[in-house]
């Protein structure tokens, strides 16, 4: 990795800070020098200069006295606008959350970061009330995906802002949330590492939620190495628990049916080149039947989209008040599609998907699943806002294999993989049964290099 900060992962940042190469506040000077470089105001909501300087210079004294906080002391960060910050509006990249009272005090999340010694520069944009998989926002903007400067691309959603400030190299780790595939995707479509972890892996408190049932929430960061860190820091662990696999002692399923429906050609390659890479590298990778992915869809059509019901509830009194009209029109239909839900129906669907999480985690075993996290790669931002039926058939397709992971309480990691002919990222995505986490993480570790290419 060159030196200069665009480049620089937080793992060798945060090198450089304990050997007093790099200083804590000339961090936070480069971080905003290049917020302005890059120019696009939809990455972030807010930032909070004031404080990312108060957290810098701590960090230099602590640094200087040799005694850090963390292994990521000093390290520049960024969060999703949903995670309060004391003294801040949250506002879920909706205007009509402007008007409510600043954070009490911040989210535990972000309170873990601080003690940690890390520095919260701002606060990035997202799909308004986190319920998209493309990253539009008519309120606060769309962010640029940087892959392509001529074409205003999707950034991925809902934590668009946190995949495109990790891509333009303003912050080395971001933090965003994941109720259907809000970090792989923007991971994917950006070109950078995203990990969703288990759900009750890292505390709530403090983020405004979208479906309490399946959100999570994870970094996206320059490499696997840096979600190691984060994850470890953030959870107050003196040092990593995962540690680089062997490929040739890991194992693979790939799905029979489903995921691998309508993929982009370049999609489709590069996901096979990286498996004859994996197998190359002596990792054991073999397909199997898993009927359980079709008759996931067939349960939600029957009884309805949990992450529909669950928002509907949180909303309930917006959807049926004067602030409705305010709200992006395809958040507000995606919020009431749950608004008709029956009780039977969603006693039903949670009992399916109990059912169909045991199925599968029994059929996975100590496997890793393998599949692209999208089938396609992002997509021009020009017809999706033009057209509400060609956004929601893109929305759909693009969300549906990290949402799968979802509804089966995986966790994932998003690495990339190779680009299509337009130079727009794909993304490789490794993912296991709930609590597999440090299991998940080592694979990666050990694996990066090889899927990257």
């Amino acid at each position: 990795m060159s030196a200069s900060y665009p480049a620089a992962t937080a793992a060798s940042l945060a090198s450089d800070l304990r050997a007093g190469r790099r200083d804590p506040l000339d961090l936070v000077e480069e971080c905003f020098a290049r917020v302005a470089a890059v120019g696009d105001d939809a990455i972030f909501t807010e930032t909070t200069r004031p404080r990312a300087e108060a957290e810098a210079r701590a960090a230099r004294e602590r640094l200087r006295a040799g005694n850090p906080a963390s292994l990521l002391d000093g390290v520049p960060i960024a969060w999703k606008d949903l995670f309060d910050l004391k003294g801040r509006t949250t506002t879920a990249a909706s205007a009509v959350m402007r008007g409510r009272a600043p954070a009490a005090r911040d989210a535990a999340l972000v309170h873990a970061a601080m003690r940690a010694g890390m520095v919260t520069v701002g606060c990035v944009n997202m799909t308004e009330f986190a319920f998209s998989g493309i990253g539009i926002n008519p309120h606060f903007g769309t962010p640029r995906n940087p892959n392509d400067a001529g074409v205003h691309r999707s950034p991925g959603g809902s934590s668009s802002g946190s995949g495109v400030v990790v891509a333009q190299g303003i912050v080395p780790i971001s933090i965003g949330t994941d109720t259907g595939g809000s970090i792989r995707i923007p991971s994917a479509f950006n070109g950078v590492v995203g990990y969703k972890t288990s759900t009750g892996h890292f505390p709530m408190e403090g983020v405004f939620p979208l479906s309490p049932t399946l959100d999570t929430l994870g970094p996206l960061a320059r490499s696997v190495e840096d979600c190691v860190l984060a994850d470890a820091v953030l959870r107050g662990l003196p040092a990593p628990a995962a540690v680089a696999a062997d490929p040739a002692a890991l194992r693979f399923v790939v799905p029979d049916r489903v995921m691998f429906d309508d993929l982009d050609p370049a999609v489709a390659a590069n996901f096979a080149a990286t498996v004859d890479r994996l197998t190359a590298a002596g990792a054991r990778v073999t397909r199997i039947a898993l009927p359980q992915l079709t008759e996931v869809g067939e349960v939600i059509a029957r009884h309805g989209i949990l992450a529909s019901i669950e928002a509907m509830a949180v909303h309930r009194d917006r959807m049926a008040g004067p602030e409705k009209a305010q709200i992006d029109p395809r958040v507000v239909k995606r919020i009431m599609m749950g608004a008709e839900v029956k009780a039977i129906d969603l006693i039903a669907l949670t009992e399916n998907r109990r059912r169909l999480i045991a199925e599968v985690n029994a059929a996975i075993g100590d496997a890793f699943l393998i599949c692209p996290t999208t089938p396609t790669t992002a997509m021009p931002i020009g017809p999706l806002e033009a057209d509400q039926e060609v956004f929601f058939r893109h929305n759909t397709r693009t969300l549906r294999n990290t949402a799968l992971g979802n509804f089966l309480d995986w966790c994932g990691l998003s690495i990339p993989n190779g680009t299509d002919a337009a130079g727009m990222p794909t993304g490789f995505l490794i993912s296991a049964p709930h609590g597999r986490d440090r299991a998940l993480l080592s694979a990666g570790l050990g694996l990066e290099t090889i899927i990257r290419g």
